[in-house]
């Protein structure tokens, strides 16, 4: 109908009928908080991200306890061990920091989805996500190989779900034959798909202390320019038996969460709102330039209107304590 007869603003001036009609809605049970665990210690403040630190394992229960109450349902674990090699031994070992970490997190509260990060960057003396070659590549079908295996140890130390997140050419499928292999079919595998060579990533090197020493990881990292080419990346992953999907960073990448979500839109998908996008908002808030929760709960709302079931973020207790 012609103007005067439509008028939009008859469903925005009234609140109670903008909330009746608003199409994206944002809850604490769609958030997956990352936390840094390490053995021992106090906490550690994250300069390069407010409010983050390194958690010992002594300070888990009581996080398990704050995320029930504020209804956040999950995490993923990066691990901090004490000790690195060229191989990332640590990151497979039956007693590694992740693996005691989802002990402490089961016991404190069975019901918290706890999920780990299947990768090698974390545990390598190099901070690569595999061993190398003589010429300092990534040595691929290697490094799928140990992913495997640490897959497998998450699983047996009580992991409710593994993300592998290397980007390494059939990591899926050799995770998902390793695990069935050992008796944990059921544990569902959600990948880093679609994972981009990023700016966005620093503030998260220094909190998982995982930068690489030489290099960068532009070789096995997906091209920010592509976008076409994460359709071929998920389809892949599918084949090999992904059951959840991935996109990240999140707020420079949400014209590919949309995407994804076109190409398969019976498939969760997650997006990662990865470190960089936090720092700068809370940078900016706390120069007083941002609306802190406003711009948060935007940033977030804009994830999920672009196709995400799933927003893994360091904002998560921060927004659920508002919503």
């Amino acid at each position: 109908m012609p103007f005067p007869t439509t008028r939009m603003r008859r469903l925005r001036t009234n609140p109670r009928v903008r909330d009746l009609v608003r199409q994206t809605h944002l809850r604490p049970d769609d958030f997956v908080l990352p936390l840094f665990v390490k053995t021992g210690g106090d906490p550690t403040p994250i300069a390069s991200m407010p409010g983050q630190s390194q958690l010992p394992l002594s300070a888990l229960k009581t996080e398990a306890a704050e995320l029930k109450s504020l209804g956040v349902p999950a995490v993923i674990l990066f691990g901090l061990p004490d000790s690195k090699d060229s191989t990332g031994s640590s990151g497979g070992a039956d007693d590694g920091v992740v693996q005691r970490a989802v002990g402490e997190l089961k016991s404190a509260d069975p019901d918290l989805l706890v999920i780990t990060d299947v990768c090698l960057c974390e545990y390598t003396d190099h901070g690569h996500c595999g061993p190398l070659n003589d010429f300092g590549d990534v040595l691929n079908d290697d490094a799928t190989e140990l992913y495997a295996q640490q897959a497998v140890s998450h699983a047996a130390a009580g992991a409710d779900m593994v993300a592998p997140s290397g980007m390494m050419d059939g990591m899926v499928a050799a995770i998902r034959e390793g695990l069935d292999a050992e008796g944990f079919s059921g544990v569902p595998l959600m990948s880093y798909a679609a994972k981009y060579a990023s700016a966005f990533y620093g503030p998260f090197r220094d909190a998982a202390d995982s930068a690489p020493q030489h290099g960068d990881r532009r070789g096995y990292q997906m091209d920010p320019a592509n976008a076409a080419e994460s359709l071929r990346e998920v389809a892949l992953d599918l084949a090999e038996g992904a059951d959840v999907l991935m996109v990240k960073p999140a707020l420079a990448y949400l014209d590919v969460i949309r995407r994804v979500k076109d190409a398969h839109p019976g498939v969760p998908l997650a997006a990662y709102n990865v470190s960089g996008e936090y720092a700068m908002l809370k940078a900016a808030a706390a120069n007083g330039w941002l609306d802190h929760d406003r711009a948060m709960l935007e940033s977030l709302l804009s994830i999920k209107r672009a196709g995400a079931d799933v927003v893994l973020t360091y904002f998560a207790k921060d927004a659920a304590r508002l919503l």
